[in-house]
């Protein structure tokens, strides 16, 4: 028999990273200098949001997508948390609605302007107080609205209705840091990869773990959900200290279909991963390069495809939705990349060369919008819905009908399983001791003025008693 080479037919085998002119670039931004293992960098059809580096709490800037250049140095800030920020998620469904998570143990909903901040906010629409430590990771739910996951390091993931502005579900099944959370297409799934070495698989709303890994040979850093097919993909570290990534069958977790090693560098890798065309985008910490994959059902299940290459290492990456892509540019993936030194976030467009001009249909599927396919009150009472999809040949322009209304909050935490979540906690470092204090001056104030407001209803009663009298 003859020998023959391996070859795959594929319509993204030569899709290429092209990146932004300069003139298309966002300079000048103080790039946060915190050593969290996160993005720091969040963006949509309309903004793009960054943390920087800030001092005396924490800030982010919010700056319209179409504003490139030179950010001016006092470009106002989002400013309202009392510790760094180490997350922030803008909401699916709604363009001008960002959450953040902070080191003051806090998450905080804001709602951005249409055209970008004039001036510092401070006052946030929806102040969340939980957890009993800072907290880490925030997702939205991907297919309901007023739905948010926020992970914190007291090994807790609280479950927050927005319309009520209350936690409702605490999912307590971790015994370390939790590192990564990845939901499935319809949201009914959670995956969450943690600093105890395992992967689990967990039902969100009764917080029931249904898989658990803990596979010597791969320390497990990241997760992502692969779409539909029911598979979970994860990087990692392999025994002998080299970057590897694993396939998952997300109904076996006993062992992984297959492990590759990657390098031997020490960055954390950040899996990416577009359900639409399949492919898999893999990036490091600190590298300057982002190697993409095409994946399968069959062997050999992870096909590489190519590498973006780059000079400038990277800090984090964000990622635009699939609505904010250029179409006619046959553009199929954007990155905005963090490069610390220069202050510099880089637009990288993940495009396949076509000649012709036209709407690409094959490469552009019905793909999720911008509508919930479900309510809080639905998911919560059990049902799953997949997301509502839309093409992106006549949709994405279409305007968001969807408002956010933030509920009237009267006190801050609450009680979810029969706990007590702002319980007194004894703070482990002085960064907690600092943030219990000023919690307790907040609520000081609060309640100095509600006895004020007491005080002169009572003296305005007695004035009407006196009047009435005489």
């Amino acid at each position: 028999m003859s020998w023959r080479p391996t070859y795959r037919s594929s319509k993204f085998r030569n899709v290429y990273g092209k990146v932004a002119n300069r003139e298309h670039c966002f300079e000048g931004i103080p790039v946060t200098k915190n050593v969290h293992d996160n993005h720091f960098c969040a963006v949509n059809a309309k903004f793009l949001a960054i943390v920087t580096e800030s001092a005396g709490g924490g800030s982010f800037v919010v700056i319209p997508v179409t504003q490139f250049g030179r950010i001016d140095p006092h470009y106002p800030k989002v400013c309202g948390h009392h510790g760094n920020v180490l997350d922030i998620k803008w909401n699916p469904f709604h363009d001008n609605i960002i959450a953040s998570c902070s080191e003051d143990s806090s998450v905080r909903i804001w709602e951005i302007p249409d055209g970008g901040l004039r001036r510092n906010l401070t006052e946030s629409v929806l102040e969340l107080y939980g957890h009993s430590r800072r907290v880490g990771l925030i997702e939205w739910h991907p297919t309901t609205s007023g739905i948010l996951f926020s992970a914190g390091y007291d090994y807790k993931i609280l479950i927050w209705n927005l319309e009520i502005g209350e936690p409702v579900k605490m999912i307590d099944c971790h015994t370390d840091v939790i590192l990564c959370m990845s939901f499935n297409t319809e949201g009914s799934l959670l995956a969450t990869s943690c600093k105890d070495k395992k992967l689990r698989v967990i039902e969100p709303r009764s917080g029931k773990v249904l898989q658990e890994a803990n596979f010597k040979n791969h320390k497990v850093n990241r997760v992502v959900f692969l779409g539909n097919m029911k598979r979970l993909l994860t990087t990692g570290v392999s025994r002998w200290n080299t970057r590897q990534i694993a396939l998952w069958d997300q109904e076996d977790l006993s062992m992984p279909i297959i492990e590759e090693e990657i390098d031997g560098l020490s960055g954390l890798l950040f899996p990416f991963y577009d359900a639409d065309t399949r492919m898999l985008y893999l990036a490091g910490k600190g590298d300057g390069n982002i190697r993409y994959y095409e994946i399968t059902l069959e062997k050999p299940y992870l096909q590489y495809l190519m590498e973006f290459r780059s000079p400038a290492p990277q800090k984090g990456l964000g990622v635009m939705p699939k609505h904010g892509l250029d179409v006619g540019a046959c553009e199929v993936f954007r990155f905005y990349k963090l490069v610390t030194l220069k202050g510099l976030i880089e637009p990288v467009s993940m495009i396949v060369p076509r000649r012709s001009e036209t709407y690409q249909e094959d490469i552009y599927p019905m793909t999720p919008g911008t509508e919930p396919a479900l309510s809080a009150d639905e998911w919560l009472s059990g049902i799953n819905r997949g997301p509502v999809l839309m093409s992106l040949k006549e949709g994405y322009n279409r305007p968001n009908k969807l408002v956010f209304k933030a509920p009237v909050k009267e006190k801050k935490g609450g009680v979810v399983n029969g706990i007590d979540l702002l319980e007194n906690v004894p703070p482990r470092t002085e960064n907690e001791l600092l943030r219990m204090f000023f919690r307790q001056q907040e609520e000081l104030r609060r309640l100095k003025d509600e006895l004020t407001q007491k005080d002169i209803k009572i003296r305005q009663l007695e004035l009407d008693n006196l009047t009435q009298t005489v």
